[in-house]
């Protein structure tokens, strides 16, 4: 029995120990961005050891990747729905634009590359967060059955070009001016858009 209990113990302390990670990572990534994230920085504030960071994430820019699919990094980026698709892209996009304007937008820009470079696994699942599997894509489905985008359009490629373009814009360190998310959905929706 004390067998059992010791046990259970065990994996309520390692779950325990992975959200107190996942958090320190979060709160250290926000006040003094990626560049400066180090792994005894996270360890110390989370109360574990360095070695117990390295079970589960192979690297700095793997754990940052999972506290953003956690949902400890960002804002909802959810797309809203307005009844029209063209709007709340442009909304959405601007929202992401505000964000990417900040320094704690380009540090999260440049961990999530590194992260996607650095682990396939991390990548595929970057890529259903923000492109195929993403609210972009079901956003633009109920666009399609409510006749506001063609039949036939391309919603997997249109949700890819539109976070391919806002992530390039950011690594570029583009400067974002008034109109360009607007612009940019223009651009992506093109022939999809029902006349």
């Amino acid at each position: 029995m004390t067998h059992m209990s010791q046990r259970r113990r065990g994996a309520v302390r390692s779950e325990a120990a992975r959200v107190a990670i996942l958090r320190a990572t979060a709160h250290l990534f926000q006040a003094s961005g990626y560049d400066n994230l180090a792994m005894e920085s996270i360890a110390a504030e989370a109360g574990v050891a360095k070695q117990t960071i390295y079970r589960w994430w192979p690297s700095k820019s793997a754990l940052v990747a999972e506290c953003l699919l956690e949902g400890l990094l960002m804002p909802d980026l959810g797309l809203p729905d307005t009844g029209d698709v063209k709007a709340d892209l442009i909304a959405w996009t601007d929202r992401i634009f505000t964000i990417l304007r900040e320094p704690s937008g380009e540090s999260l820009v440049r961990s999530l590359i590194a992260a996607a470079t650095e682990n396939a696994d991390i990548g595929r699942r970057l890529h259903d967060s923000l492109g195929t599997e993403s609210s972009v894509t079901g956003r633009l489905a109920d666009a399609v059955e409510a006749g506001q985008l063609r039949d036939g359009s391309r919603l997997q490629e249109i949700a890819e070009a539109l976070v391919g373009a806002v992530l390039l814009r950011a690594l570029g360190r583009i400067p974002i001016a008034a109109g360009d998310a607007e612009r940019l959905v223009d651009t992506v929706l093109g022939g999809a858009l029902a006349r």
